[in-house]
């Protein structure tokens, strides 16, 4: 069984510590939470195990191997995968072609690449979007699309950045079975970040807690559901935003 480690993550902007010390670990087809406060640190974690940001101190690692160092490009072909909070699909292009396209940059021959790409539309249940301009696409599929989109090359692991963002209730729990299916239908790790707290207590493995950069609490959903540290983060910041997720570990 593979895993991707976090260990000792660092990182410091112009003397401000963005993250301190930070350990985690994501196993083949386990579902892990990342959550905490706005500004905890969250994204920037994200960030360093993509290769998108530069650590200051500690390592990234892949089954065992060094990712430290490598562009964004280069861990994605390593088989770790992500979304952004925006989506960032190619507006411009059709569906199909979001995906297509990220099969030709992973090395696969053009028709190869249409062919996974289908795949995976059907796979998801979102056949029927194939051919529709992906700028066009209500917010909701937009976010499945950039799901689809990073599973192209069957990654080891997915890194979600906020996928649940606007979704009603029940799309929430579309995007939840969604997840399920990743994780156990595919055999990939799954990282979740979220500010739906409900979400991740309930579709999680195992939960890691940040607040001001460092990690106040890890452990299974009941854990952090009990947890004091994890209520006084919350309840430390002014954002109404959080009011909902008190309720939750309430």
């Amino acid at each position: 069984m593979s895993d991707l480690n976090a260990d000792k993550i660092s990182v410091a902007f112009a003397g401000l510590r963005a993250l301190s010390e930070v350990d985690l670990k994501v196993t083949s087809g386990q579902i892990v939470g990342l959550i905490g406060p706005n500004g905890a640190g969250k994204t920037t974690l994200v960030n360093v195990l993509t290769g998108f940001q530069a650590a200051t101190e500690g390592f990234v690692r892949l089954d065992g191997q060094s990712l430290s160092g490598l562009k964004p490009h280069e861990v994605r072909r390593r088989g770790v995968a992500r979304t952004f909070q925006g989506g960032r699909l190619f507006r411009d292009l059709a569906v199909i072609d979001n995906l297509e396209v990220t099969g030709v940059g992973l090395g696969l021959r053009r028709a190869a690449a249409i062919a996974e790409a289908r795949q995976m539309l059907d796979w998801m249940g979102i056949a029927p979007l194939a051919d529709r301009i992906a700028g066009t696409l209500p917010y909701t599929d937009e976010r499945r699309v950039a799901i689809g989109r990073a599973l192209i090359g069957k990654p080891g692991y997915i890194l979600l950045d906020e996928p649940a963002a606007g979704m009603s209730g029940p799309e929430a729990a579309e995007l939840s079975a969604l997840i399920k299916r990743i994780a156990n239908e595919m055999g990939c790790g799954v990282l979740l970040i979220e500010h739906n707290v409900g979400l991740v207590l309930n579709l999680c493995d195992h939960i890691v807690v940040l607040d001001s950069g460092m990690v106040i609490e890890t452990g299974p959903p009941d854990a952090i559901r009990g947890s004091e540290k994890v209520r006084h983060a919350y309840m430390g910041t002014a954002a109404e935003t959080n009011l909902p997720v008190l309720e939750v570990l309430a």
